[in-house]
């Protein structure tokens, strides 16, 4: 199988938990929307666009005042323009799992980074039900 690369260009929307789901929630738990756009490469070159949600946990215990690791899991609805044999359709559910973490500088500018394990499936909604998975490095600011 040949190897399928991507690019995204994301905003993101970071929430205090109980603020958006009125129940009560632990401190350091946020809620964070996501919509994407890019392109993915297969040969040749397709549409590939989503908006997903998450639960995002910071680690505090782990950090300090300049580096905050986090954990972060979440599901969404993905197009991807192209399919691999047997994926059955373009619109797909996208569930997510990752590891993180936000860097403060000395101007306090917040850079993020994180790891995740990104699955694209129609949830056998529709067969073939052909998955795509795969390992997605994000890196970015907040403004």
């Amino acid at each position: 199988m040949r190897n399928i690369r991507f690019g995204l260009i994301s905003g993101v929307g970071l929430f205090d938990y109980e603020k958006i789901w009125h129940n009560l929630a632990p401190e350091p738990l946020r809620f964070k929307v996501e919509f994407s756009i890019g392109e993915a490469s297969w040969g040749k070159k397709y549409l590939m666009t989503s908006a997903n949600m998450f639960a995002l946990y910071y680690l505090d215990y782990f950090g300090n005042d300049s580096f905050t690791p986090y954990m972060e899991g979440g599901i969404g609805v993905i197009y991807t323009g192209f399919q691999v044999k047997d994926q059955g359709l373009k619109i797909n559910f996208n569930p997510q799992i990752g590891l993180g973490a936000e860097f403060k500088t000395k101007s306090r500018n917040t850079y993020f980074t994180s790891l995740r394990l990104h699955h694209l499936s129609n949830g056998k909604l529709y067969h073939p039900n052909k998955g795509v998975n795969s390992v997605l490095l994000m890196a970015g600011r907040f403004f």
